[in-house]
């Protein structure tokens, strides 16, 4: 069983995954499975995911929140990492130090900080305490999560996941260690077209 599942969507992503790929192939840590789900692309991401994991499925969702479901029903690992395909982690030890953070705490949920482009660096709550609604900047326990799916929401589907993960009384642990570069606001970006 792989230690880590991490599950990334592409929609014409071809022009910007390299880095996110070529980010987790330099991890000195190799106990894990790349996820690739191809949505309703009509560029090459297929070709060039296959370069770097066997687990591609190809859909027509255009829909994240359904890709990550489909990521979710193929995955094997322990652990989930959700990475978005124009983001990157910081560093070749990300893995490393996830694993050994989870060999010692007992969570259901590590949240981690993350830089964030144009904001810097973000811890893993925001000002006000509360958890950011990204879903990358958590590792989730595999069977912590089993029942529970992304809804069909083009906007928000990140927050409702978490919502229902959080009714589920979790135990969490906050980790103030950077990990994850969030491509905030690129060029033509859902983030940039949502304007948040």
């Amino acid at each position: 069983m792989p230690r880590f599942s991490i599950i990334m969507p592409m929609h014409d992503s071809s022009a910007f995954c390299v880095k996110a790929f070529e980010s987790i192939k330099a991890q000195e840590f190799h106990n894990y499975e790349i996820i690739a789900i191809c949505d309703g692309c009509h560029d090459n991401s297929a070709e060039i995911a296959s370069k770097y994991t066997y687990k591609i499925a190809e859909t027509d969702y255009s829909n994240p929140g359904e890709a990550r479901n489909k990521g979710l029903e193929m995955a094997t690992g322990e652990w989930i990492l959700f990475m978005d395909s124009d983001d990157w982690f910081l560093h070749q030890y990300v893995l490393t130090q996830l694993d050994k953070k989870l060999r010692q705490e007992d969570c259901d949920i590590l949240a981690f900080s993350f830089i964030f482009q144009h904001w810097m660096y973000a811890e893993p709550r925001g000002n006000q305490g509360n958890y950011w609604f990204a879903v990358w900047n958590k590792v989730w326990k595999a069977s912590f999560i089993k029942d529970l799916r992304f809804n069909n929401k083009l906007v928000g589907e990140d927050v409702d996941f978490q919502r229902e993960a959080m009714k589920k009384n979790p135990k969490i642990i906050d980790w103030d260690m950077p990990l994850y570069y969030y491509n905030y606001m690129r060029k033509g970006s859902i983030s940039e077209m949502r304007g948040r």
